[in-house]
């Protein structure tokens, strides 16, 4: 393609994507009109517990859906700059320390469930990143990847969603270390072990340039590949939460998760633990829990709970890690989930 139609394909594309922009906010800034408008045109209203989980549902599916397109789409463009190859180049012979910190934030910027970021942390692993660093980006991936940070902002402010972002961060890279210092290579499988001796690092390759076309392609793609796998989830999702919002009592919430009870917290955790779910699956559980009076840092720790320390990631990596370490590396981010619930407890 020359130079002009280079031009003009790009021009095209970026007036798509700002007509495409318009359309999400008229869409996003009229979803509760139009729960409303459907709500009464069943003959429903809000008052009965039916009618007021129906609304719950009409509006919160949408709106995740829409909030989770538009931070995927951004995200899968600004993935074009950066590739996975480049992204174990940077990991790899960084020190303690320093490592667990960019491995963390780069967590952020990598929207994979605790399930899907199993594979790049072998990758890792291959690449001769250190045990502890490829820790922080495991936990720090399916937790407080900006699908997460962009819900918690869209559904409860500023204020929540930068304070999980450093609570989140914070586990992420303080449990890497702690890995790292206790120097368990040793509880890798052998295939793991004998894999890092025959790693090949500084294989990068250079990406070639790409269009603007392309890119905004590429976000389009990621939309599909993303949403296309998790809408379920989020079905699935808004539906128990909007069975919570419509049934559940206040009071009895409030007693079992309420801030006035110390175990709330520890018991949080461990009913996340068997549960397996995705950010957007999992927010608007987290939305109805609060309706019913449940304290934030309970709910949080819940969240967290379920996006980092699920029983399917614990059998993934049973394949890549030995009972030992995976016992440490539950035990330290478990820790660490609580001592987030009792700070968000504290301070809202």
């Amino acid at each position: 393609m020359n130079q002009p139609e280079q031009t003009s394909s790009s021009l095209k594309a970026a007036a798509m994507t700002v007509v495409a922009a318009v359309a999400w906010l008229v869409v996003y800034g009229n979803l509760e009109p139009a729960a409303d408008f459907l709500l009464g045109t069943a003959g429903l209203g809000r008052a009965t517990p039916f009618g007021e989980a129906l609304h719950f549902f009409i509006y919160e599916v949408p709106k995740v859906l829409l909030l989770l397109t538009a931070v995927v789409f951004v995200m899968g463009v600004i993935h074009t700059f950066v590739s996975a190859e480049r992204t174990r180049a940077i990991l790899s012979g960084r020190r303690l320390g320093v490592g667990n910190m960019l491995a963390a934030s780069l967590g952020i910027v990598t929207p994979f469930c605790s399930c899907s970021a199993v594979p790049l942390f072998i990758g890792f692993l291959q690449a001769g990143v250190p045990l502890g660093v490829t820790f922080s980006f495991l936990i720090s991936a399916p937790m407080v990847n900006e699908v997460a940070l962009a819900l918690l902002f869209g559904m409860f402010g500023w204020k929540v969603a930068l304070l999980y972002m450093a609570m989140g961060l914070l586990v992420a890279i303080v449990a890497g270390m702690t890995i790292g210092r206790l120097g368990m290579e040793r509880y890798l499988e052998e295939w793991v072990q004998q894999m890092q001796q025959n790693c090949s690092c500084g294989t990068d390759e250079t990406d070639e340039a790409m269009s603007w076309t392309k890119r905004l392609r590429e976000g389009v793609n990621h939309v599909r590949e993303i949403v296309g796998k998790v809408w379920l989830y989020i079905v699935l999702g808004v539906g128990l939460g909007a069975g919570i919002h419509g049934y559940v009592p206040e009071n009895f919430m409030a007693s079992v998760m309420g801030a006035e009870a110390w175990w709330s917290v520890p018991a949080a955790v461990l009913l996340g633990v068997p549960m397996y779910s995705n950010a957007a699956g999992i927010l608007p559980v987290v939305q109805a829990l609060l309706g019913k009076g449940a304290a934030l840092g309970t709910v949080m720790a819940f969240m967290m709970s379920v996006i980092a320390l699920s029983a399917p990631e614990m059998i993934i990596l049973r394949k890549v890690l030995k009972p030992q370490l995976i016992a440490v590396f539950a035990g330290v981010v478990a820790i660490g989930i609580m001592l987030v619930g009792f700070v968000f407890n504290f301070v809202f």
